[in-house]
C-alpha cells in the first residue's frame, strides 16, 4: 500500500486522537490547530481530517496542500465546513452523516412524548402538591411530518412508526424514499405546506443550505394546526426563528422542542428561555457518552476504504449545494 500523509485539524490534547494510532504504521500524521503546525507536511498531504478545526483553518490548510485528495469532516452538517475553493475543487468531501442519527431520533420521540403526555404539567403539579387528573390522548393515529427526510428523518420515523403514528416525509427529491415502509406519503419540498397542515408534530431535520435557510417561516407556521409541536434537530436557521417566537408567544402552535438555534450558545435573555411551551436542549441531543469515539471510528473505517482504493462512505455528491 502507498504511504499516506494525514493532516488532523484539532487540539492535539483531544483524547480521541489517540485512536489514530490504529492507522497503518506507514501513515504519516500531523496534528495541530494552526497553519504553522502543518508547514512541513502539507506538500505531501493527501487527506485532511477536520476533527474540530474552524472553517478558516480548514481553508488555510486546504490551500497549502497541492496533492490533497480527500477531506473528511467530523460533523454531519457542512455549513461550517464548505468554502468556495473546496466546493469548486475535485477533492472528495465526506462527512459523518449517520453517526449521530439514532440519538437524534430518540430525542425527537422524547419531545413528542413530553408534549403529548403533558410531562411539564405533571412535574409542575407534583412540585405544587396539586392532584389534577386530566385526559391524555394516545399517540396512535397522530401525524408526524418530517422536513428533510434523510438519515436523521428515517431514524425518527423508525421510532414513531411503532407507536402507531402516521409519517409524512418532505424532501427535495421525493422519489428517493417513495417506497419506504416507514412513510405513509412523500412530498416534494415545494408541497411542504400540504404535509405541515396535517401534522401534529413537525420534525425539522434538513441540512442548512441556501435552499433550506428559512424554509420554515410565516407561511409554514400559519399552515400548522393550533395543537402542532415543532421539533428542530437539523440546523437552527432552517427555521425563521423570529417567526417561531411569534407563533409560540401568541399560542398559534402548541409548542417546540429545540436542539439547535440561530446563535449558539443561546444568548442570555432570549425569549426561548422563558416561553412555557418550549423545551430546550443545548445542541447536545446526539452527544451520547461515546459519540466522539463513534465519529473517529467512522473516519478510521473510511480511511481503510481510501487506502484500499474502495468507494468512500458519505461522499458529498454536490458540494456546491452542500449535500
Amino acid at each position: 500500500m502507498d504511504n499516506h500523509t494525514v493532516l488532523v485539524l484539532a487540539d492535539p490534547a483531544e483524547p480521541e486522537l489517540a485512536m489514530l494510532e490504529q492507522l497503518p504504521p506507514e501513515t504519516s500524521i500531523a496534528v495541530g490547530n494552526t497553519p504553522e503546525a502543518f508547514s512541513r507536511t502539507t506538500a505531501e498531504a493527501q487527506v485532511i481530517l477536520n476533527w474540530s478545526g474552524s472553517q478558516t483553518l480548514l481553508a488555510q490548510v486546504f490551500g497549502m496542500c497541492p496533492k490533497l485528495r480527500w477531506v473528511h469532516s467530523r460533523a454531519a452538517g457542512l455549513e461550517s465546513v464548505l468554502f468556495p475553493e473546496l466546493a469548486e475543487s475535485s477533492v472528495t468531501l465526506t462527512n459523518s452523516t449517520g453517526v449521530f442519527s439514532q440519538p437524534l431520533g430518540e430525542f425527537a420521540l422524547a419531545v413528542i412524548l413530553f408534549f403529548n403526555k403533558e410531562l411539564r404539567r405533571l412535574v409542575r403539579n407534583q412540585e405544587a402538591g396539586v392532584w389534577e387528573p386530566f385526559d391524555i390522548p394516545a399517540l396512535g393515529g397522530q401525524t408526524v411530518a418530517i422536513i428533510g427526510y434523510g438519515d436523521i428523518g428515517r431514524a425518527v420515523a423508525m421510532r414513531v412508526r411503532p407507536m402507531g403514528m402516521r409519517v409524512l416525509a418532505v424532501r427535495r427529491n421525493p422519489l428517493v424514499y417513495s417506497v419506504d415502509p416507514m412513510v405513509d406519503k412523500v412530498y416534494a419540498s415545494a408541497a411542504r405546506l400540504e404535509a405541515i397542515s396535517q401534522a401534529d408534530y413537525v420534525v425539522v431535520s434538513a441540512p442548512l443550505t441556501e435552499e433550506t435557510r428559512g424554509m420554515i417561516g410565516e407561511p409554514e407556521f400559519a399552515a400548522m394546526k393550533r395543537e402542532a409541536v415543532v421539533i428542530n434537530i437539523g440546523r437552527g436557521p432552517v427555521i425563521d426563528e423570529a417567526a417561531m417566537v411569534r407563533a409560540l408567544s401568541e399560542n398559534r402552535i402548541k409548542g417546540a422542542g429545540l436542539d439547535v438555534f440561530d446563535t449558539e450558545p443561546l444568548p442570555a435573555g432570549h425569549p426561548f428561555y422563558k416561553l412555557p411551551n418550549v423545551l430546550l436542549s443545548p445542541h447536545c441531543a446526539d452527544h451520547t457518552p461515546d459519540w466522539l469515539v463513534r465519529a473517529m471510528r467512522f473516519f478510521l473505517d473510511n480511511f481503510e476504504r481510501f487506502r484500499q482504493g474502495q468507494p468512500l462512505a458519505n461522499v458529498v455528491l454536490d458540494k456546491r449545494r452542500g449535500y
